[in-house]
């Protein structure tokens, strides 16, 4: 990968999380460690920087998220030895091919999932009994980009609950959006507490990144479905 240093980082905090998890073998239990220690953390909307018309910026601040730059932290902090790793890892996580440019940003959750899907450090899970709908969406809501059809499948919100002895501590859940032009309205990170299970998401509405029953926030929020991936060890 390309040398990128980027903007806010702490390597004394990046240093400090990796400490947690030094002897932590599976990718799930690392991602779990690393999700309860960044609880408390500020909700930070837009928290990027670029544009169709504003140079991108690589940023790998620790000090605020939105949903999906809680999940790519807590998923290159799990894959990373030092704060040197965790900036690559970062990187290759967030933009296709691991290009620091705007259009190369994972821009919606679809692209996202696909890119990582692609480069072997997630995968989707489907599970046997558990129905799956396709959606279409003609994607839109980023200014600058061309609107584009998508299919998307997931599992129905009213089988959700059905994934839930499948689930495991790491594994990441996407709510896929009612709205005709977008795919995904919010994500979080799943950790099983004593037989329940939990959502660890960075909350715009409660202001921080917050743990909740998955049930409640299932049970609160429309929704068409959910898909869920789970991370898998790399080298």
């Amino acid at each position: 990968m390309e040398q990128a240093q980027p903007r806010n980082l702490s390597r004394r905090r990046v240093n400090q999380l990796l400490s947690k998890i030094k002897r932590e073998r599976s990718i799930g239990r690392r991602i779990e460690i690393l999700s309860r220690q960044l609880l408390g953390s500020p909700y930070k909307a837009n928290p990027l920087i670029g544009s169709a018309d504003i140079c991108e910026i690589f940023v790998a601040s620790l000090d605020g998220f939105d949903c999906v730059t809680y999940i790519e932290t807590a998923l290159a902090l799990a894959h990373a030895t030092n704060a040197e790793s965790f900036i690559e890892w970062l990187r290759k996580i967030r933009y296709q091919r691991g290009r620091i440019e705007w259009r190369r940003r994972n821009h919606y959750v679809t692209d996202w999932i696909r890119s990582n899907v692609r480069e072997g450090i997630i995968k989707r899970i489907s599970m046997r009994n558990v129905p799956v709908v396709s959606a279409e969406r003609i994607l839109n809501v980023v200014p600058g980009l061309a609107p584009r059809r998508v299919h998307i499948k997931c599992t129905p919100k009213s089988a959700a609950p059905r994934l839930a002895n499948n689930l495991q501590s790491g594994d990441v859940m996407f709510f896929v959006s009612t709205r005709r032009n977008l795919d995904v309205f919010h994500a979080g990170i799943i950790a099983r507490n004593d037989g329940g299970l939990l959502m660890r998401h960075a909350s715009r509405t409660q202001g921080s990144v917050v743990e909740q029953e998955l049930s409640d926030f299932l049970k609160a929020n429309r929704m068409t479905g959910v898909i869920v991936v789970r991370p898998q060890e790399i080298g």
